[in-house]
């Protein structure tokens, strides 16, 4: 995910302060990693160095000083055509799964015993994610973002079931090497 883009298109709908868009990006984006306040201020600062935002003023509404950020028009284009691009395919196949069960085998540890480990730790996140696609007041982002989710634990569990049942195959094979 680019946050450097997700906060053009926040600023698209007008001028916001830092907390604000985090606040928005939060709401928005629910099951998404929180974004950090210093990731978002950095990220800012970058697009205003870029010409992507600009500063539009600060205020202090009775509290703490806080700056109001616009998107310029070149932060318009790049956010138009960000938008546009098709998200490319993973390029590589090799997974952090993959890796620990070929790791696993290499060091003589118990493959099929992860996989299992693994499968249950999935199994909790999909009741999870069922949980708060289910819950009372879920609205159309959140289901959406949850069924995104659970559509890829999925996709790992029946990776994992065909791998667990070519373990031996694959243990020879690296074995082999």
């Amino acid at each position: 995910m680019s946050t450097r883009h997700i906060l053009l298109g926040l600023l698209a709908t007008g001028p916001s302060h830092g907390y604000d868009l985090k606040r928005r990006h939060d709401e928005r984006f629910p099951q998404a990693r929180p974004l950090a306040y210093g990731q978002v201020y950095t990220t800012l600062q970058r697009l205003v160095r870029d010409g992507l935002a600009e500063v539009e003023g600060t205020d202090s509404d009775g509290g703490p000083e806080r700056t109001t950020y616009r998107s310029t028009e070149e932060g318009t284009r790049e956010l138009t055509t960000w938008a546009r691009e098709i998200a490319p395919p993973a390029p590589f196949v090799t997974n952090e799964i993959f890796a620990k069960v070929v790791v696993s085998i290499l060091s003589g540890g118990d493959a099929a015993g992860y996989l299992a480990a693994q499968r249950t730790a999935h199994m909790a996140r999909m009741r999870e994610l069922t949980a708060v696609k289910t819950g009372p007041g879920a609205d159309l982002a959140t289901v959406l973002s949850a069924d995104y989710a659970l559509n890829h634990l999925d996709a790992d569990l029946r990776w994992m079931t065909t791998t667990g049942s070519r373990l031996t195959t694959l243990t020879s094979e690296v074995d082999a090497r």
